[in-house]
């Protein structure tokens, strides 16, 4: 009951106050301004709306812990998560009001910072050795999906709803394991919030982005629940749920990053080549792409709970199955030119 209270909570808090953030915004000139030939609008849009999430977020869960007794584990757990993402959201905040942006290499020092704070508050990989090692994967894996979700942010309802599919996954996973309660808590503030954003995301006449600020956190609080669960009650291989889960934003990360390098420039340099928009280039119109998109992520985050309750050999089968249907689509998708 108290879960789901806490997702309508987070989707009332947030349906209610993207309007608010967009007018502060068109009001500020925190703008998305299509300045350069990355871009894909061609009017400015209002930024601020990934800061209506991150505030549905904090506020439901606040005013669930005034009803719930929660475990002292779970409480520590979920200020680290607070504090963690209340740093991400600043860095994004800073990030879209500066004209330029950001430097990569300070993003990436502040998001480090925020991952070891979650290990601070003893959330980390639990099943690697010796510590250091698990230390170093740990923030490795948390900056990597932080910035999986700002690169896939390239079209309207894209990156909210691939983390709305992505914390109900997290959350139909860790519903079962009571010890842990904030990755149920977590998922469902998020995902609350994710979906009270997408309607104004995809209107015409209220158009608004969540910006690096919304983008960096939903990464950030995934990253953060996906490392409180249990995948491994059967066979060793559920571990590795997480990235069946999580797949489309580091897919298109990696192919980014190779379609970059294939070209002889920097990852970190932006350009088109994301899937989506060469899946667009190649004729597919958004609301087909977003179709399959929504369809791919609740079909992976059906394999990861498969994964999880399959033995060994199947379980690898399924992931192989992935990888070799991942790198036919990689290899289609070469043949656009962006």
């Amino acid at each position: 009951m108290y879960l789901l209270i806490c997702f309508v909570l987070s989707f009332l808090v947030s349906i209610a106050i993207v309007p608010v953030m967009r007018k502060i915004a068109l009001k500020l000139g925190i703008m998305d301004v299509p300045h350069s030939i990355i871009k894909t609008h061609k009017a400015p849009v209002p930024y601020l709306g990934g800061l209506a999430i991150a505030v549905s977020f904090w506020v439901s869960l606040s005013v669930i812990r005034i009803f719930t007794d929660f475990p002292t584990g779970t409480l520590r757990s979920l200020r680290g998560i607070f504090l963690g993402s209340f740093i991400i959201c600043i860095l994004g905040i800073i990030d879209d009001i500066k004209l330029k942006g950001l430097h990569f290499k300070f993003k990436f020092l502040i998001q480090v910072a925020a991952g070891i704070l979650l290990i601070f508050y003893g959330i980390h990989l639990e099943f690697l050795r010796p510590d250091w090692f698990a230390i170093c994967i740990t923030i490795l894996w948390v900056v990597g999906v932080t910035n999986a979700f700002n690169i896939i942010d390239i079209m309207d309802g894209l990156s909210g709803g691939a983390a709305f599919i992505a914390a109900m996954g997290f959350f139909l996973i860790g519903l079962p394991v009571e010890e842990k309660l904030y990755v149920n808590f977590a998922s469902v503030a998020l995902a609350g919030g994710c979906l009270g954003f997408l309607p104004y995301n995809l209107s015409k006449k209220f158009k608004i982005f969540m910006g690096d600020t919304g983008s960096l956190f939903i990464g950030f609080i995934l990253a953060s629940v996906s490392l409180g669960t249990s995948y491994t009650t059967i066979n060793d291989m559920g571990l590795f749920a997480p990235m069946l889960i999580l797949a489309i934003p580091i897919y298109d990360t990696l192919l980014v990053m190779y379609f970059r390098w294939k070209r002889g420039i920097s990852p970190f340099v932006g350009s088109k080549d994301h899937f989506p928009l060469r899946l667009e280039k190649g004729g597919w119109p958004r609301k087909k792409i977003l179709l399959y998109v929504y369809a791919a992520g609740m079909l992976l985050s059906f394999l990861a709970f498969i994964v999880t309750v399959v033995q060994f050999y199947t379980a690898v089968a399924i992931y192989a199955c992935s990888v070799l249907v991942a790198v036919l689509i990689a290899v289609m998708l070469s043949k656009i030119q962006t």
